[in-house]
């Protein structure tokens, strides 16, 4: 009897294809260990690294450590409720998060997952949380202000939208202040920003949102909680996670984006937990060798897009807390030299009642006064300078040396310089208001006011200005220029003369 292979082969090949229809292969392996947050898992042969696991009872996990015969695996959930011979399946997917419009003005963990209690998010955009920062082709220098409204910053230390600026100071100092009067004064400017909030108490961030929310600033804000009381690896992926989803802005609509990262010197104590436990060698300050590249390529992902690419920007205001003014500890060094500028924030300064505690001979912004406008170059140009003689003058004043009428106005102005740049939490100052204060001051119109007055003053100036001389503020708002020094000179002189009479 002949037989006919072509029958035989077509009818195998049918066979063949009707069975990997029904067949759902999946790359599962088995727990063999839990503990502290980490899961030693035996198969996933094939996982990739960061690629997120599902554990059989659905809490998620993220495949970190891949070894010869297990993978170690980080529990992005509760590790208790794991236990040694769980089946763990891969779901071929990096790490991503949700992104969009849906969670602006949302508190959510650093999966997305809402933590506000205001009903799911629903958005079908997402974004993995780690990608390569864009190349030098791509990016523009930066060039535009990004206004925090805080005076001695902005005159004196300008940020500008794609920086990457590093709020450094010990604990207790308002470091968190300042980044939260920064998104403050964004509202009306159309940037969208993020909190991220790493390793703090829960009533911390309720507290923030609360103060956000009543300033109007939670309707273009995101806020990534991972509190203290969050697994490690919650701690270590929120700022990536919160980079995530400003990128979906800045990428997709152009638009100008804020994150704030506080603080990664928490989000370095989790990395190095991980590691430990991983068995990764530990290197200085028991931090793994690789610690460096963990905050390079998250700083390095703040970018000014060019106009081929979108125009728009991610500016990253990462927070470091030092222990006792220990700038030259491992993690403030290294995130020192990645960023383009810090603002150092002194204990003795906050003690003695100058708020915000800007040191501002340590205190540096590398991008200088590309991040100003016109007006604010002309007049904060002698400030750091008159700031600076008057330290050091102020120094020797003390020694009850006599001084000579020239050295004595100097002290005099600085004292008034000082007093001047104070400023309230939670009231940041628009660009105009603090142009004109600070001409104000550097041009001598303070000099005949007592110093106690001098804020009294200020404030009783911006008033007046609205009032009564409102094209003053209008030319510095619209055309970024400062008006005529014959016009300021009328109206500063008009009002110090009124101020005088009225609080004499």
């Amino acid at each position: 009897m002949k037989v006919n292979t072509d029958e035989i082969v077509s009818v195998l090949k049918r066979e063949i294809a009707e069975y990997g229809k029904e067949l759902n292969v999946e790359e599962v392996g088995t727990v063999l260990e839990v503990g502290d947050g980490i899961a030693r898992v035996y198969g996933l042969t094939g996982v990739m690294a960061n690629e997120m696991v599902e554990f059989q009872n659905g809490i998620m996990g993220l495949a970190f450590n891949l070894e010869e015969n297990s993978v170690g695996v980080v529990v992005l959930g509760d590790y208790l409720n794991i236990r040694e011979g769980f089946v763990v399946k891969r779901t071929q997917r990096i790490l991503e998060v949700p992104t969009g419009e849906a969670l602006i003005g949302r508190v959510v963990n650093p999966l997305g997952e809402p933590l506000d209690g205001k009903g799911p998010i629903n958005t079908k955009k997402s974004r993995p949380i780690e990608i390569i920062a864009p190349g030098i082709a791509k990016r523009h220098p930066v060039h535009e202000p990004m206004q925090t409204g805080i005076k001695a910053i902005d005159s004196m230390i300008p940020i500008g939208r794609g920086q990457r600026e590093l709020i450094i100071g010990d604990r207790g100092t308002g470091k968190t202040a300042i980044a939260i009067d920064t998104i403050i004064n964004q509202k009306g400017n159309g940037v969208i920003c993020v909190y991220v909030a790493i390793g703090q108490k829960s009533s911390t961030v309720a507290n923030v949102v609360e103060k956000l929310a009543k300033a109007g600033a939670m309707y273009y804000t995101i806020v990534v909680s991972a509190s203290a009381s969050d697994p490690a690896a919650m701690q270590y992926i929120a700022p990536y996670s919160g980079t995530a989803m400003a990128e979906e802005f800045m990428y997709t609509d152009g638009k100008a984006t804020l994150c704030v990262y506080d603080d990664l010197s928490k989000q370095a104590n989790a990395y190095r937990q991980m590691s430990l436990l991983l068995r990764r060698p530990p290197g200085r300050e028991a931090y793994p060798g690789d610690v460096f590249y963990l905050h390079s390529r998250l700083l390095e992902r703040a970018v000014k897009m060019n106009e081929k690419y979108g125009n728009g920007s991610l500016t990253a205001l990462p927070i470091i807390e030092t222990q006792a003014g220990e700038v030259s500890a491992y993690i403030p060094t290294n995130v020192i030299s990645i960023t383009d500028g810090q603002i150092y924030l002194q204990p003795n300064l906050f003690a003695s009642g100058v708020r915000p505690a800007v040191d501002v001979g340590i205190s540096v912004s590398r991008v200088g006064s590309n991040a100003q406008i016109k007006a604010m170059k002309k007049v904060a140009g002698t400030l750091r300078l008159d700031l600076a003689q008057f330290r050091s003058l102020e120094a020797f004043s003390q020694l009850g040396t006599e001084l000579d009428a020239a050295t004595q106005k100097q002290i005099d102005r600085g004292l008034r310089l000082v007093e001047l740049l104070k400023q309230g939490q939670y009231q940041p100052l628009t660009v105009e208001m603090q142009v004109v204060g600070i001409y104000a001051g550097t041009k001598g119109y303070l000099d005949s006011i007592p110093v106690e007055k001098v804020r009294l003053y200020e404030s009783e100036l911006y008033k007046w200005i609205e009032a009564t001389h409102r094209d003053v503020f209008d030319v510095v708002r619209e055309k970024k220029e400062l008006p005529s020094d014959a016009r300021l000179k009328e109206v500063l002189s008009e009002f110090t003369e009124f101020f005088k009479k009225e609080h004499k």
